[in-house]
């Protein structure tokens, strides 16, 4: 037999011997803070990630005809947007990613300066608004904007506790977006701003000074939010030195995460926040969170497991609708509806499908309160009137 037919024989042998598919590899990547002070938080999300990764390879993921295993590659960036930029270039370089997830908006505004060159979907997992507004075409904003119920917020506190405000917010891009935002809405409540002291959260371990500062200024609220852990330390430290008015919380700081460093939801007395997935009502969010407590011994998950579980699974599903997993713009193309077709085992935050800014939609309010010690949602009426 000459050297052609063998080559042809052998080719021909290993068709029939994988007749179905042949198997192949798509990487997704993540850049976020693995190390440091914001380390828990960005674990949670590779978290979240990981679970719905590991859900789509068992139950079997085609696309175009290929049978499709996925991978999650993550690098730590500390939080520092220059190393994201550094990470996503290697994701793409290395790895041939198509999409990268990165769960800051100093990150997130560094990807955008390339991503669109480098055909890279960027899953920003920030509620910063200024993001969309830059209208990079690659972009999808997982979680909702922080103005749509930063109103509610603002309501909820002045009528609860009165109209001193001091702002003892994270020193990143993301706090200031956030008081840029929040300050104006709080005067225009009738508010006053008492005190001004932003904190670099991801650096510090002790926040006494800071916030002997902040209690100086004899707030009736707080306005706090980073990584709910340091955000927990600086609540308990203001309970400990004797403050007892209420917290407005930022996004990015969970309740029920807080409420662990905080000393338990007792510190967090009168606080308005997001509502914690764990304690989400609707069955979908109660299914999620057995799942995830079944697989990672008994623990509770966090929006930031949950939300970017249901990112992943809508990026595969993506693939699976789009026919490739290699052609960024077509993934984008194709999520609003593969959102819309998910089921919802794998959306337990009710995602709904994504808007003309790029921004995923959610279907039910997430504004939540620490009333009596325990957490409640924000009465409808209030919400409502608060927009």
């Amino acid at each position: 037999m000459t050297l052609k037919k063998l080559s042809s024989a052998l080719i021909a042998a290993l068709v029939v011997a994988h007749p179905a598919f042949a198997d192949d590899t798509v990487h997704l990547g993540y850049s976020g803070p693995l190390s440091g002070g914001a380390a828990k938080y960005g674990k949670e999300v590779l978290e979240g990630m990981q679970m719905a990764v590991a859900e789509i390879n068992q139950a079997g993921l085609v696309v175009a005809g290929k049978k499709v295993k996925v991978d999650i590659v993550a690098l730590d960036d500390q939080y520092n947007p220059s190393e994201t930029a550094i990470n996503a270039r290697r994701l793409v370089q290395e790895y041939r990613a198509p999409v990268v997830l990165v769960p800051h908006s100093g990150g997130c505004y560094a990807v955008q300066t390339m991503n669109a060159q480098q055909k890279l979907l960027l899953l920003a997992y920030t509620s910063v608004p200024e993001l969309a507004a830059r209208g990079n075409p690659l972009t999808l904003r997982i979680p909702p904007e922080f103005t749509s119920y930063t109103g509610s917020f603002v309501k909820y506190e002045i009528g609860k506790f009165g109209k001193g405000v001091a702002l003892a917010n994270t020193d990143t891009d993301y706090g200031k977006a956030w008081t840029a935002a929040f300050r104006p809405v709080w005067l225009a409540a009738g508010g006053t701003v008492v005190a001004d002291n932003p904190m670099s959260y991801n650096r510090a371990t002790d926040f006494y000074s800071g916030v002997s500062r902040v209690l100086a200024s004899k707030p009736n609220v707080i306005f706090v939010g980073g990584p709910s852990e340091p955000t927990g330390l600086i609540i308990r430290q203001a309970r400990e030195l004797g403050f007892k008015g209420g917290f407005v919380v930022m996004d990015q700081a969970k309740l029920d995460e807080v409420a662990k460093v905080a000393g338990g939801y007792g510190a967090l007395e009168g606080s308005v926040g997001v509502m914690p997935v764990s304690d989400d009502p609707s069955p979908a969010a109660k299914a999620f969170v057995a799942r995830f407590a079944k697989t990672h011994d008994g623990r509770m998950p966090s929006q930031e497991n949950s939300l970017n579980y249901t990112a992943v699974w809508a990026t595969a599903l993506a693939m699976k609708q789009a026919g490739t997993t290699t052609d960024a713009v077509a993934i984008r193309k194709a999520y609003d509806a593969a959102l819309k077709n998910l089921t919802a085992d794998n959306n337990p935050n009710g995602l709904t499908g994504v808007d003309a800014r790029g921004g995923l939609t959610m279907g039910h309010a997430v504004v939540a309160v620490v009333d009596g010690g325990a957490i409640k949602p924000l009465p409808a009426a209030e919400l409502s009137a608060a927009k």
